[in-house]
């Protein structure tokens, strides 16, 4: 698998490779240039694991075999993705059966089954941003792995209490950083480090964020598990509606597009941080403030794989009609909650999102799936506030609800982070 930096097109890379640098020069992301068309309809009637080694087989075969990656996916997609009947037409795909309850877990278990076999057994320093839900899947999928630091920078005061919960309370190779400021300027800091190469060469830096093709490509693989429980009569209908913050999921759906996968269109679901939706519909690229919303980990207003999903429009892969934007106010947030509880299905603010905006979008004939991307127990508060009814905690947040937080804070500065840095490094 070939891979170019689309910002340095002469920087050409392997799949391994990508995964070992994770950021190109003038922090250019990676991306392929050419995707292979799959026997969709094969594939969609293999069980996860079989099917997904399949696809990772046809993307990056090449360079591992297929008992290697047969193995690193069944150590990654250890928990199902089931498609929940909302309503007639309307579904919901539950990504959040994994060991931190979001859909960050498939990526990020994947991207440590692949930075495993692209590090080689050398030591690796991951530094990368959270808007809620990455930290803890990737500190999950970290933690106690020899070897191994990882560095998670996220908004002071600006994700879930139990989000924050279940990375901070981890310590040992696990380092937390609360930083004074929103997402993007987290972001910003992460490409920051990229720029600084000796700092990069003597830790051996690397970041767990969608920015790393590793962490995307997996997420391909839950758009066909939802496909694959829809009848293949009616798989061309679909509709898909997706949370976006920083866009790896929606440039993971359109991936699997561009692979064959065959349904209709998809939704790019945001809060009032409408930079896409105000570029889609009027075409220029005009980023505001950050605004905090009851969707917090869509609280981003650069978002980072944009430049992936233009390649795909630009490569003439995915054709505008297949894509939409659309931006749902708090307002609406807290209504598509109530309207999924009177249907009697329980969600949270990045699922509401979703839903409004898909049925703002649905069309008669059309099959309708928004994806749930955390389970709404990460969001007890602000759950049981607007329904007025209690939610039970999973046993992994009831077990650290009660432990104390070892993150550290620090300014929006990035010299303050690189001290940070230096001094997990003993010959600095």
């Amino acid at each position: 698998m070939q891979l170019v930096n689309l910002k340095v097109a002469s920087e050409q890379v392997s799949f391994l490779q990508a995964v070992r640098t994770g950021l190109g020069q003038q922090q250019g992301l990676f991306f392929p240039t050419e995707w292979p068309k799959l026997d969709c309809d094969a594939l969609l009637a293999l069980p996860l694991v079989e099917r997904s080694t399949e696809i990772m087989q046809a993307l990056f075969g090449d360079e591992l075999s297929q008992d290697d990656i047969r193995q690193m996916v069944q150590q990654a997609f250890t928990f199902p993705a089931p498609l929940h009947p909302v309503k007639a037409d309307v579904f919901c795909l539950e990504l959040f059966h994994g060991p931190t309850l979001a859909f960050k877990d498939f990526g990020g278990r994947f991207m440590a089954q692949a930075l495993a076999k692209a590090q080689q057994q050398q030591k690796v320093t991951i530094v990368t941003a959270t808007s809620g839900d990455t930290g803890a899947a990737v500190a999950q999928a970290f933690y106690r792995q020899p070897g191994v630091q990882v560095v998670i920078l996220y908004p002071k005061g600006k994700i879930s209490s139990l989000q924050e919960k279940l990375f901070s309370t981890l310590g040992e190779n696990i380092t937390s950083v609360a930083i004074e400021g929103d997402f993007d300027q987290c972001q910003a800091l992460v490409k920051q480090v990229f720029d600084q190469q000796e700092l990069v060469q003597r830790l051996n830096i690397n970041s767990a964020n969608s920015i790393n093709i590793s962490r995307l490509l997996a997420q391909v693989c839950y758009y066909f598990e939802a496909l694959a429980q829809v009848p293949a009569e009616r798989r061309k209908d679909v509709v898909f509606a997706v949370p976006s913050g920083n866009f790896g999921n929606v440039t993971a759906g359109l991936i699997a597009k561009a692979l064959g996968l065959p349904f209709k269109r998809m939704v790019a679901a945001t809060n009032i941080n409408d930079t896409v939706p105000r570029y889609w519909r009027e075409g220029q690229w005009l980023p505001k403030a950050t605004q905090a919303t009851l969707s917090n980990a869509m609280d981003i207003s650069a978002p980072n794989n944009w430049p992936r999903v233009e390649a795909l429009l630009e490569q003439g892969i995915i054709q505008r009609h297949e894509l939409e934007a659309v931006a749902v106010d708090e307002d609406d947030t807290q209504l598509g909650m109530r309207q999924l509880a009177a249907d009697g299905y329980i969600s949270e603010p990045h699922a509401a999102v979703a839903y409004k905006a898909l049925k703002r979008s649905l069309q008669s004939g059309e099959i309708g799936i928004f994806l749930g991307t955390a389970h709404p127990a990460k969001f007890k508060e602000q759950v049981e506030n607007i329904l007025g009814c209690p939610i039970a905690l999973p046993s992994v947040l009831a077990k650290c609800q009660a432990e104390p937080s070892l993150s550290k804070e620090l300014p929006a500065d990035f010299a303050a982070l690189q001290q940070l840095l230096n001094e997990l490094d003993p010959d600095a």
